[in-house]
Order: structure tokens, then sequence, then C-alpha cells
């Protein structure tokens, strides 16, 4: 759009209506969309995404059906809460279904360092005190948020005498495996450790005073990702959303209140090699640029590519916040390696795993590791971990993180009928059949790594992430600076979006994109008070404005 027709309040002179970009076509930048495409009277949106498809992590892969039970899988985002209701919302918009598992896990390796929260185990047993001084912690850090809420886990443990290991095989393990927080979990801030098990809009489940992690949560897996953002984007389409996939914006040139935002942008193919294109940040010089301008901006990028593509147009308030947050580089390795997986990880039940039952509920919890009953809610029955995680002996505070995928996504299970409901479990999948993910954490500490032990005829998949690391520094610098530089129809007309804004969630990054757009005038649709409930805190955090009521859906 040509910049002549702008008028001092940001709309343009044709139509009334708003420009808005959205750089960005991940699940913050569809729901900003997603949300302004309720006022076509008000505002033209346009989605520029670098790469083919929509989505951003929340990506599929096709597999062999007859050898691995699907034909596909999430590889990316995998599943979340029961809490996350705006995600939820949007998957059952489009006729999509969130699966409930119940959670399993397999933490560490042999008697002295292995827990689960399925069968007692010996470490559980040992660190009892331990896990029940854990939640006066939490309670002592609700209630001192300003002071220790930005002490990092690492000295929080020391300052309350926890046991070290107490920390290395089991605080350190669960909140780098459930918030994706890799090897920078001794950094991460109290405050996030807090809310992971007390808010109610964040935690993914209860804290346990007995356990830690209570037994077989209830949790959720996610339909097929990339169907359901291309009939998200399909339908946004239909309401006049501009989507542009394989559009890479070079640059931004100018962020000017009289004259809009001014940017370049480039075809982008992230296979193409040769011409610079790896889908992780570097883009093809020798691709033409065009120049475009809008009235708004919204940045549903990375931190970094956002303080990378404002260049000179940044100011120094959006430098110190975006150059706050820091990425580190993982790898995912997809792979039928069953062999390389039962040698890292503890995969089955064996009696020198479990402790001595102390109560009935626990014979219960050994009598279903065993396959010899049923568990809660008819959950069928045996020891089939979905989270695995275990630490370097190099580096207690380093650990490889994996995902038995066969036993978690609900597809290897069941298989839809005519109607679209799930059908009976199916005959399960041969273990050797079974499809893992390993996630080897920051490329610096790639010599700690055990990735080259995987049967690279058994690899399925290598792709790299670039990952938030949820630092206290971020907590600091980051977070409660975000309102100062989230300044649209004002003299920058920038807004900010992304689950890095606040913690790496999917359904964060839902609620980012909607913040922004009701900043930029759309209405908040209120379906549900609790998912209400996020977005007028998120406002307060992140944009410092208060929450006005939305109307009720029907």
């Amino acid at each position: 759009m040509s910049s002549d027709g702008l008028l001092k309040d940001g709309k343009s002179g044709k139509d009334g209506k708003k420009n808005v970009v959205i750089i960005g076509g991940g699940a913050a930048g569809m729901s900003c969309a997603a949300t302004l495409a309720q006022h076509p009277d008000k505002f033209n949106v346009t989605i520029l995404e670098r790469m083919s498809v929509v989505g951003g992590q929340a990506t599929s892969i096709p597999l062999d059906a007859d050898k691995y039970g699907t034909s596909w899988m999430n590889d990316g985002v995998q599943g979340g809460a029961t809490s996350f209701k705006h995600t939820i919302n949007y998957f059952q918009k489009y006729g999509h279904s969130q699966q409930d598992v119940k959670l399993q896990v397999s933490f560490g390796q042999g008697p002295d360092s292995f827990w689960t929260n399925v069968f007692p185990s010996h470490l559980v047993d040992r660190f009892s005190k331990d896990i029940k001084k854990f939640g006066r912690v939490l309670k002592i850090i609700k209630y001192t948020m300003p002071v220790l809420g930005i002490v990092p886990i690492k000295y929080m443990l020391r300052i309350f005498f926890f046991n070290p290991e107490f920390g290395e095989k089991m605080v350190l393990p669960l909140i780098a495996l459930f918030l994706g927080t890799g090897n920078q979990t001794a950094n991460v801030s109290c405050a996030i450790l807090e809310r992971l098990f007390d808010d109610p809009n964040m935690r993914l489940w209860e804290y346990d005073p007995e356990t830690l992690l209570p037994n077989l949560p209830t949790m959720v897996t996610f339909p097929h990702l990339e169907t359901f953002y291309a009939d998200w984007s399909a339908d946004l389409k239909s309401k006049g959303v501009t989507i542009r996939t394989n559009t890479d914006v070079v640059s931004i040139l100018e962020r000017n209140p009289k004259t809009g935002i001014k940017l370049q942008t480039a075809p982008f193919d992230p296979e193409d090699k040769k011409g610079g294109g790896d889908g992780l940040g570097m883009q093809n010089k020798k691709a033409p640029t065009t120049t475009e301008t809008y009235d708004e901006l919204v940045m549903c990028v990375l931190a970094d590519d956002a303080k990378k593509l404002l260049g000179k147009t940044s100011n120094w308030k959006e430098r110190f916040v975006l150059g706050g947050a820091r990425f580190f580089d993982d790898i995912t390795i997809t792979h039928s390696d069953a062999d390389y997986f039962q040698k890292n990880f503890e995969t089955r039940y064996r009696d020198e795993l479990c402790a001595k039952p102390k109560s009935k509920q626990e014979e219960g919890q050994i009598a279903f590791a065993k396959n010899e009953k049923e568990g809660p809610e008819n959950e069928p029955r045996g020891f089939r971990p979905m989270y695995y995680t275990h630490s370097y002996p190099e580096d207690m505070h380093k650990i490889e993180m994996a995902f038995d995928c066969t036993n978690y996504q609900h597809q290897f299970r069941q298989e839809p009928t005519d109607r679209g409901d799930p059908a009976p479990h199916k005959a399960p999948v041969p273990y050797e059949n079974h499809v893992f993910q390993s996630i080897f954490l920051d490329k610096t500490n790639s010599h700690l790594w055990t990735i080259d032990s995987i049967d690279e005829s058994k690899i399925i998949e290598k792709k790299w992430w670039h990952q938030l690391g949820h630092r206290w520094q971020h907590y600091v610098r980051v977070v409660p600076n975000m309102m100062f530089i989230n300044r649209p129809l004002r003299d920058t007309h920038t807004t900010f979006a992304g689950s890095w804004t606040l913690v790496n969630m999917h359904e964060m990054a839902c609620v980012s994109g909607i913040a922004a757009a009701y900043r930029l005038g759309a209405e908040y649709e209120v379906f549900d008070d609790f998912a209400e409930d996020l977005v007028k805190k998120y406002l307060w955090i992140s944009h410092g404005v208060r929450y006005r009521p939305g109307k009720k859906v029907q």
C-alpha cells in the first residue's frame, strides 16, 4: 500500500481502515489476525510468513503408517495442559479435537537416580522431606515475589538448604522438560517455578507433597497441527486476511507516525541452500526486494529476530528489552532406534526401580505399572513413559530430554471412524517400531551429546530449533519492560507478540497475539471466564493496560 493516503490517526485514507502487517504466522500471528478479522470494517490484515506453511513451531511430519501405526505426528509442539483454553477453543472451532492423556514420566537411570510419577521410587522416598519443604518454599516465593521471584532456581535451592541431588535429579529435570528451558533451567527465575505449580492459568499440574509430580495427571495431546493451521489459514483468508507464505521481511526501513511502517520483503525458500536459505534465519540476498507500507506493525517473531529486523529504526528501549532475551540452538532427532532409547532411559518397569509401598494407593500404583490392573478412569494398564530425561555425569545441571511419541501422541493408539470419533485402542505397535524424539540442548554443549549413538538408518528427521532460555535476567529485563515498547497507535506504531514475552507455551503465544489485536482496537470475545482472566493478566503485565470486559460469545 502506498503511504500517500495515511491519516494522522493511522487509518488509510481510502477506506478508513487501519492496514496492519503481522510478521510471523505462528500461534501469535494467527491469533492476532483472527481477532482483528472480527472487525472487517476497521482493519485490513496481512500476515507475512517466511516458511511455506503457517504454524511456526507447531509443525507435523509424515510417517510410514504400515511401520509406525500412523501416517503423521506433530514434531514440534505436541501437547499441553487442559488449562490451554484459547488453544483448545481454536482447535474446536475448526473441527479438531485434543485428546486427554494420563502423563507418565521416567527421569534418570538406575535405582539411585530414577523416579517417576507412576509408582513409588527410591529417590522420592529419599527426598520426601525435601519434597514437603519444596511446597512450603513455593508459598514463601509467592508472598515475596518482588524479591525471591527474580532469584535463579539454583540459588533458591541453596538458600533453603535443599539437598543438591534433589535439585539435580528431581527439580531441574522436571522444569527443563515441561517448560522447554533445557540446560538453562538452573538459571530460571523462581517466579516461573512458582507459577508453574500455583498459577491456575499457567500450571501444568498440581504440586504433590508426597511425590512432587502427581500420579498420572491429565494432559492433552494436540490434533494434526499442520491440518489445523491449514484450516485456520483458509478461514482467515475467507474473511479477508491476506496470508503470504514464503515471504521474508528483509528489513524495517522506517517507522514514522505520519508516513507509516515501511518495510522490505523478498521471496524466501527455506530449502534453497545455494541461495542462502536454511530456515533458521539466513535470507537469500540475491532475491529481488519489494518495498511495502502499512499503518501498524505487529512483530510475532522471536525477540532477537525482531531486534535484527528493526535495525536502525529501533530505539534504545527496544534494543534494551529485546536484547535481554537469550536463545539457544537445540536439535531434535526423530527416530526409531529402540536400542539407543533403552540404553539411555528407563523404559520398562523393573522391581529394583520400585520402592516398598507405604499405602494401599501405592500398592495399586505398582499393580498398574506391572500390568496387573487398570489405572484411574480406566487408563489402560502398564508403565508406558512418555517424557524422559537423563543428566550428564560430567555436569548434572545439563540434561538430555526425550519423548516416546508412540506412547504420548494419541493417533498412534487411535484411528478415526467415518464420523471422526476415536475408535477403540489399536493393537500396540511393536516397541522396535516406536517413534522417539531425542532433544539435544544448546549446541555449545554438543561435546556432551549422545547423538552419535543413534543408528543413522533409523533417523526419520533432524530439525534445529532456536529456543528461549527462561533465565532470571529475562524476568528482570524483558518481561516487566514489555509495556514500554508495546506502542500501537502511538509513536512507533509497533506491538510485539510471541510466547517469549512471558513463558514458552503455545497458549501464551495465542494470548499474546490476542492482546496485540486488542491494543489495536479489536474486541475480545469472551467464551470462558478462565480464559478471559488470563488475557486480563497478560494485558496488565505485558502492555500495562487494564482490560475492559469484551462481549460474551453466545
